[in-house]
């Protein structure tokens, strides 16, 4: 089976005749159902099918029929007004306050490129932007049907036995330490499934978030980025000075844990989304600073549909998502993570231990599989289901 799939996608043949075919829809099954094997953390297994194609049940057909012209057009109209009311709100509150600039990111054609962003201001203002934000982003994940969010905290010494390589004398020393303001921590890391985690995290903290460059552009979104104090980043770099991405939220990191006034910035340390069930190998960025963070586990259950942000297009995940009456949101907040001095020289070794931490309290399963395993497992499923579809208009 893997030699056929790899025929299929790879060196295709330049004539659509020549090009080798699934025999039939039971062959197109067995093959798909061999790569969800495969690429199992982003496989998914709800009662929409691979990529969010169905087939569906009648039952299921008429649900969404009444959904479409009951509850899309209502959350739709509702999100929007939402979304235009927030933007308004930070519009106002930042009209005659100049952005704040941080590190230089890049030489560009145009000169040398700052962050900016509004997350710096202190004030009344800042606390209006702040819990406006918090109160409409929860509203937000409630005309989505999202109606209650099931959070747990686990208990503090969970923490602390995570860290069982801590020696004897730095145990002593936080002990001595322990009447003092615990460490703030300098990053909030959390497993990734949808863009509704952006939605939780800016109701539950209002983080800063890592997002491409384009995003600070983009009409009403682009203002409401830089009120988070989202970073931006561009993937390549242009001029050999360039740091990276990891060289700057590793400032940030830094900022957040000894400054109490600056954003805290959220970051995904997977890098990619999931289906919900798997915890991919965590990238080093959130862990280099060597700093406390305090991880947080979301999980979406479902009977129908699920929210995870996988095989499926975005406009179609969206209006599945608008058609569902109830979603369910669960959240596991874990305590602050305090590194060893073997964890803070070693930032593999502290995010491997995050991480199984976070897969043993959320009862999630470890992978190995990355982004671009990801980008093979979709880019598979798109060349087999166009070359059936060719195969039946070629039968018609």
């Amino acid at each position: 089976m893997e030699s056929e799939l790899k025929d299929l996608n790879s060196n295709p043949p330049s004539s659509k005749e020549e090009r080798p075919l699934l025999k039939s829809d039971s062959d197109l099954a067995a093959a798909i159902e061999e790569l969800d094997k495969k690429f199992a953390p982003y496989a998914r297994t709800d009662l929409y099918g691979t990529m969010g194609l169905g087939p569906f049940p009648m039952t299921e057909k008429i649900k969404l029929a009444v959904a479409l012209v009951t509850l899309v057009p209502l959350r739709f109209i509702l999100s929007m007004s939402i979304l235009l009311l927030y933007y308004l709100i930070c519009r106002v509150f930042t009209l005659f306050s100049a952005p704040y600039r941080g590190a230089e990111e890049e030489e560009d054609e145009g000169g040398v490129v700052f962050q900016e962003d509004y997350a710096h201001m202190e004030g009344w203002k800042r606390t209006v932007i702040v819990r406006s934000g918090r109160f409409l982003s929860r509203v937000l994940l409630f005309v989505f049907g999202f109606y209650w969010i099931h959070e747990s905290r686990r208990d503090r010494d969970l923490a602390m036995d995570s860290n069982h390589k801590t020696t004897s004398t730095e145990n002593n020393q936080k002990g001595e330490a322990a009447t003092e303001e615990p460490e703030r921590p300098g990053a909030i890391v959390s497993n990734h499934v949808s863009y509704l985690d952006i939605l939780y995290h800016m109701s539950a903290s209002f983080p800063s978030f890592v997002a491409k460059r384009s995003v600070g552009k983009l009409p009403l979104v682009g203002l409401i980025s830089k009120c988070l104090g989202c970073v931006y980043v561009q993937r390549e770099a242009k001029s050999p000075d360039f740091k990276g991405v990891s060289g700057t939220v590793n400032e940030r990191v830094r900022e957040a844990h000894r400054n109490k006034s600056a954003p805290t910035i959220m970051l995904f340390p997977e890098g990619t989304t999931t289906n919900g069930d798997y915890l991919l190998t965590f990238k080093t960025g959130a862990f280099l600073a060597g700093t406390p963070v305090l991880p947080v586990i979301l999980k979406y259950p479902y009977e129908r549909f699920s929210v995870a942000w996988d095989t499926i297009s975005g406009a179609r995940h969206i209006l599945f998502l608008l058609c569902q009456f109830v979603n369910h949101l669960e959240v596991i907040r874990l305590p602050v993570y305090y590194p060893s001095q073997e964890e803070k020289d070693d930032p593999k070794l502290y995010a491997s231990n995050v991480r199984r931490l976070m897969a043993t309290e959320g009862n999630l399963i470890l992978s190995e599989l990355g982004l671009s395993d990801k980008r093979i497992y979709h880019a598979t499923l798109n060349g087999n289901l166009s070359q059936t579809r060719d195969f039946h208009q070629k039968e018609e």
